[in-house]
């Protein structure tokens, strides 16, 4: 089910008003209307079609991945790395890694970058915590990523699943170093409370885009309610590592970049990544930009001179992408 199908119609959490992409853009360019966005007229070359010769995909050509696809499907679990359509998934798969998906593959909101279904979630399955603790034992990892679509439709928006998917994760491979991908939980206290009691090495969350896109990007998420997301769930437990991601190429400016690594710096984060931003269908955001790896490398020396810990930058990284690269282990002496 993806937008405009009719049984969103009635779901009250969906019933959204995107600002105009007109709105955002820089200076000069114009904007037509697509998908649910509001605009007036596009400039036919504001899409950059043709890829650049930086973006290339690898094809799977290793029996691990294939074996990975088929335990995630005997298991019935949900990785991000298809749903969100990730362009690293056959490379991450032939490794035996994978970032598992929980509470559903049905998202209650429609940010503009993001290929995950939009649709009115079904209920939680009970089992799933220990389904997703059996592949990474069987897959024998050594980090996993945990995320999860939005679900505004829940009273503590799956705070709960993910603890106990935390906590049967540790149980079943003790050694494992254990990173969350959430959404913003709206800030709750108590939601924060109860993913920082399941005790995660990684709490990673992320800001997405500058502060000036984020109203057309992400579907009813706040550039300054992620900071706080990201500063209260380090107060409330100091021993994680806190993490977030930016994508480019949705006409961002420089100076909004850096502008965004100093305001993470400030609440913070500890670890960053940035990629660029591939557009997922006609109906989803276009793409200004394509960056040049150069310059994902500028921007890679200067988050390490703002004080970042970790920095993942070019043009194919994505939150988790080599995220076993990271130890906080080793670095902070967690257990």
């Amino acid at each position: 089910m993806k937008r405009g199908d009719p049984e969103l119609r009635d779901y009250k959490v969906l019933e959204l008003v995107q600002p105009a992409i007109r709105d955002f853009l820089p200076k000069g360019h114009e904007c037509s209307s697509f998908g649910a966005m509001s605009c007036t007229t596009i400039d036919p070359s504001l899409h950059q079609a043709r890829k650049p010769d930086w973006i290339k995909v690898r094809l799977p050509n290793n029996p691990v991945f294939f074996s990975t696809k088929a335990l995630i499907q005997d298991l019935r679990l949900v990785t991000v790395c298809e749903e969100a359509q990730c362009p690293n998934r056959w490379e991450c798969w032939s490794q035996g890694t994978a970032t598992f998906m929980i509470a559903g593959e049905r998202c209650t909101r429609a940010c503009g970058f993001c290929a995950v279904t939009t649709a009115k979630p079904f209920a939680l399955e009970a089992d799933e915590p220990q389904r997703v603790a059996q592949a990474v034992k069987r897959m024998k990892l050594k980090h996993v990523v945990i995320t999860a679509v939005a679900r505004d439709d829940l009273k503590d928006g799956g705070a709960r699943h993910f603890a106990q998917t935390i906590e049967a994760v540790r149980e079943a491979m003790p050694e494992m170093v254990i990173e969350v991908l959430t959404p913003d939980f709206h800030a709750k206290e108590e939601c924060l409370q109860m993913v920082a009691d399941a005790r995660p090495h990684i709490f990673n969350h992320n800001i997405e885009t500058v502060e000036r896109l984020t109203p057309m990007v992400r579907s009813r998420a706040k550039y300054r309610l992620s900071l706080q997301v990201l500063k209260r769930f380090k107060e409330i437990y100091p021993d994680a590592v806190t993490k977030s991601g930016i994508m480019l190429g949705l006409g961002e400016q420089e100076t909004e970049i850096l502008q965004t690594m100093d305001d993470l710096r400030a609440n913070g984060v500890q670890v960053i990544t940035i990629g660029q931003y591939l557009r997922p269908s006609a109906q989803h955001l276009p793409v200004v930009e394509y960056v040049h790896p150069t310059k994902f490398e500028e921007y890679k020396t200067a988050a390490y001179e703002k004080g970042f810990e970790f920095v993942a930058s070019g043009p194919l990284v994505r939150s988790s992408y080599h995220a076993a690269d990271y130890d906080p282990r080793k670095k902070h002496g967690i257990k």
